[in-house]
Formats: C-alpha cells, structure tokens, sequence
C-alpha cells in the first residue's frame, strides 16, 4: 500500500488570494490508482518551512507531491527547498537550460536571467519533462521514498500528472492491481447528525468505508472501496449502495455529478410540467438554475423589496391562471438576527405552504435557502 501526502506552495494560497484546484485534482487521481492520500498541506514561500514540511511527510508517507513555486523568480523556493531537505546542494544543469531556451522561442520569447534559476534542481533528480510551460518538474528518489515537484499552474501540473506521474507510480509501486473507487450519494433536508443515526453503522465499516460531508441543506455520503479492479470495487459498494437507498429514501436525490437543480429540472421534465416561480429574496437563483436545463419549461418573476405573505400568495394566484401547473413562491428574510424562509407552492387547486429558519452562518444562508427552495418542489412533486 504506497501513501502520500500534498504539499501546496505559495503565500498567495494562504492569503486566499487563489483557490487550491490542485489538491483536488491530484487526490482524485491519486485515489483512482489506489494511493492512500494522508494528508494535504499548505505552505508558504519560504524554503526553511517547506525544507521542514518535506521531511516531516517522508517521515510518514512514501510518496510526496508538492505543486508551486518552481518558477523563475525568487519568492520560487521549491527547488532549494528540496534540496536542503535531502540534505543535496542545487546542480546546474546545461542540457535543462537548452530545453527551457527552446520553449521561450516556441513562444517568440526570450528567457531573462532568472529563468535561469529554473535550470538548477537537486542534485540526483530527474527532470520531467514540461511540454505545455516552461517550469521544469523534477522528482528526486531515495531508498523507496519519492518527492515530486509539480508546477502550481494547474494546466501544466495536469498535464504531468497525466502523462508521467500517474505511470510513474504505478511503476515504482507496483499499482497496477490496486484501485479505489468512490460513489457520492447527494441528501437533502436531512442534517449530518440526523443521517448518522440512521446510517451510524455503515460508517464502521473499513472496506466499503462510508463517510459524511455536509453542506448548508444537505449532506453528501460517499462510499469508497479498495479492490483489484473497477468491477470488484463496484460489486463490493453496491450492497452499500442499497441499504443506504433503503435507510434514507427520497431524501437521497443524486449521485456524483448530479446537482439539485438539475434532479428537480429532470422530475419537471418527466411529469411534463411547467412552473412559474415568484422570487422575493433570493435574487433568482432558481428560476436561473432551472432555466438552464429546461427554459422552455419555466417562467416567473424577481420582487424587488420585501414583500408580505398576502401580497406574494396574490401574485402566485394571477400567474397559476396562466399554462402552467406548477407555481412556487418564495420568500427570504435576512437581517442580523434571523434567516427566515417562506415557500408556498399552488399545485392545481392545492396551496402549500411551510416555514423554516436557518441556524447556521449568515453567510451560509442564501445557499441552504436555495437548496431548500428546490427540495421544496421536489418533494411535492414526488408526492403528487
């Protein structure tokens, strides 16, 4: 069983002045090859840390990627960085500084003196060839640890991984019988600590594991299975798969790639209807998201201003007379002290209504409040 470990470099990560698409790129394919990712970390632009960060990974994993600071300037440490932790001096390397020359003039570009930094790695790695950019990669081996250093910038670090990490890897650790697959179930309406009652037992397991995410109105549970190959690890989770299906019912409404918009847009579009949905707070962000999957199928309106119970319920009547079998109403109410939302539906001459408050960060509200907007819809769809 090989185990690595992420180490993302730069300042500008820990500001929060980028996002950390790397990490999540990596670890998906790390996992699909059957590597154990233990843990990620982020460090900045300085080589004494990063130098300390590198040793403390090898103490635990075997595998060691780091992304960022290969580039030509010198808050780009990642290269002394590594050197010092394997206690080896920087090696300038000609040959590297011809190839890094040939890519500035597939551009019409001429490198500067600092790029010339790019040129010098640890002494004893290897390069790895960059074809899409011109910061080299390079991993450095000792006894059956490896470090890899890949460029942050996400085009050329995906490109590497594709095309030389991944069968790097399984070369050296001999991956090619070992694979882990994972399924995401999507709920909605069901708080995490709710769902662990319910499914408290399939969370023991070890091979499937069972593990929760959650998110403002809803919980993901993912299912991940360790086998010999893609048909194994699908037969082991799918019995999972089922008593999780039999455990939590409608309140399960997707898998992976499936967002909420989307599943209540296909429910629309399998019962044939029309809705037409009265937004008063949040800016119409359902009727925009439903509008991307089925326009010819929904319309309505944005209410500027808060707006009362009576007035919205009014609204929604003048519109139900119009083709459509389906009107929502919504009604959303931030200030410093609550987060509190209104959803009424007319579904032919039926009204429904409910009430809900939210508990959690300001913040967060807009989204639990659209999440529960769609649910909303769904559920009594599903009813009818």
């Amino acid at each position: 069983m090989a185990i690595a470990e992420i180490i993302t470099i730069g300042t500008e990560l820990l500001l929060g002045e980028i996002q950390d698409t790397n990490s999540k790129f990596l670890a998906r394919v790390l996992r699909d090859i059957g590597v154990d990712l233990y843990r990620l970390t982020t460090v900045g632009d300085n080589p004494q840390r990063i130098a300390a960060t590198i040793i403390e990974a090898l103490a635990r994993a075997d595998i060691v990627i780091t992304t960022g600071g290969l580039g030509p300037t010198v808050d780009d440490p990642t290269r002394q960085a590594v050197a010092e932790a394997m206690d080896v001096e920087l090696e300038y390397q000609p040959e590297l500084w011809e190839v890094i020359i040939s890519r500035f003039k597939r551009y019409n570009r001429q490198p500067s003196d600092n790029n010339k930094r790019q040129a010098f790695i640890p002494k004893g790695a290897k390069v790895i060839e960059n074809m899409v950019g011109t910061a080299p990669a390079f991993v450095f081996e000792s006894d059956q640890k490896s470090i890899i250093s890949l460029p942050g910038v996400p085009r050329e670090m995906e490109y590497i991984t594709q095309n030389f990490v991944l069968s790097y890897l399984k070369n050296r650790y001999s991956l090619e019988n070992t694979i882990i697959k994972a399924r995401v179930l999507h709920t909605i309406s069901l708080g995490e600590s709710s769902i662990d009652e319910i499914i408290g037992d399939l969370e023991t397991l070890s091979n499937p594991t069972v593990g929760l995410l959650a998110h403002p109105g809803q919980t993901d549970i993912r299912v991940t299975a360790k086998a010999p190959s893609v048909q194994t690890a699908t037969a082991m989770m799918e019995p999972i798969i089922e008593m999780l299906y039999s455990k939590l019912g409608n309140y399960i409404y997707g898998e992976d790639e499936t967002k909420l918009d989307q599943a209540v847009a296909d429910l629309i579009s399998q019962q044939n209807l029309r809705i037409s949905i009265i937004d008063s707070g949040l800016n119409g962000q359902i009727l925009s998201g439903l509008n991307e999957y089925i326009p010819e199928r929904v319309s309505g309106s944005i209410i500027n201003g808060p707006v009362s119970r009576d007035t919205l319920l009014n609204i929604m009547r003048e519109s139900s007379q119009k083709d459509v079998d389906l009107v929502l109403g919504i009604r959303f109410i931030v200030d410093q002290h609550r987060q509190v939302l209104y959803l009424a539906l007319i579904q032919g001459d039926k009204l429904h209504e409910g009430e809900r408050s939210f508990g959690g960060p300001p913040g967060d509200a807009p989204l639990w409040a659209v999440n529960s907007s769609l649910d909303f819809i769904r559920r009594k769809v599903l009813d009818n």
